[in-house]
C-alpha cells in the first residue's frame, strides 16, 4: 500500500481519518492561508486544500497526500478562524439567526502529479443567540481554531436550528464520504 500523509496537524482531521483504519502520517503544510483580493470563499477553500496537499506532496513524491480546508461563508464573504475570544464572540454574534455556508474542500495529491478533488457544502442555520449564551459558549468550548467559531461535534450543536449537508463529518473539517471515495479512486482498499 502506498504511503498516505494527512497535510494537517489538526486533531479534528486526524481523528476523522483514523476512522478508515489506514496507516498514515501527518505533516504541517507550509501554506499562506490568506485570501486573495476578491477571492470567492469557495475558490479560497479549493485553492488552500490543493496548496496544502501539493506542498506536502512536493516533499514526499511517492506518497498520496490529503489536503483539506474549510471556509465559512456569510453574505458572500469568508469567515476565518477567529484566533481570539473577541473575534469568536463577534463571529457568533454576526451569524445569530442567520444561515452560513461551510465549504470544505478536499484534495488528494499523488505520484506523478495525479490529483483527485471534492467539495462539500454544508448549510448551518443558527438560532437567535443572546450575548450571554455566546459568551458562555466561547468560554466553555474555546473554539478559537475553528472556522465559524464553534465545534459541531461538541457543545456548538446547541447553537443551531438545523444543519443541511450530505456528509456530517465535513463540518468537523474532513468530509469522510468524499475522502473514502477519493482514496478508492487512488487505489486504496477502503474499507
Amino acid at each position: 500500500m502506498p504511503e498516505l500523509i494527512l497535510a494537517s496537524t489538526s486533531i479534528y482531521r486526524r481523528d476523522l481519518l483514523e476512522r478508515l483504519g489506514l496507516p498514515f502520517a501527518t505533516a504541517r503544510p507550509e501554506v499562506d492561508e490568506s485570501a486573495r483580493p476578491d477571492e470567492a470563499p469557495q475558490a479560497l477553500a479549493v485553492r488552500l486544500a490543493r496548496a496544502k496537499a501539493e506542498a506536502v506532496a512536493a516533499t514526499a513524491p511517492a506518497a498520496w497526500v490529503i489536503g483539506s480546508d474549510q471556509v465559512a461563508e456569510l453574505d458572500g464573504r469568508p469567515l476565518g478562524k477567529p484566533g481570539t475570544v473577541e473575534n469568536a464572540v463577534e463571529q457568533l454574534r454576526s451569524m445569530a439567526a442567520r444561515e452560513v455556508r461551510f465549504l470544505t474542500a478536499l484534495c488528494l495529491a499523488g505520484p506523478d502529479g495525479r490529483r483527485f478533488e471534492a467539495l462539500d457544502i454544508t448549510t448551518v442555520r443558527f438560532r437567535a443567540l443572546g450575548e450571554d449564551e455566546i459568551a458562555r459558549y466561547v468560554e466553555r468550548e474555546r473554539p478559537l481554531d475553528c472556522a465559524g467559531s464553534f465545534k459541531s461535534e461538541g457543545l456548538g450543536i446547541a447553537l443551531f436550528e438545523a444543519i443541511e449537508n450530505r456528509d456530517p463529518t465535513a463540518l468537523i473539517g474532513l468530509p469522510m464520504i468524499a475522502t473514502a471515495r477519493l482514496l478508492r479512486e487512488a487505489g486504496f482498499a477502503v474499507p
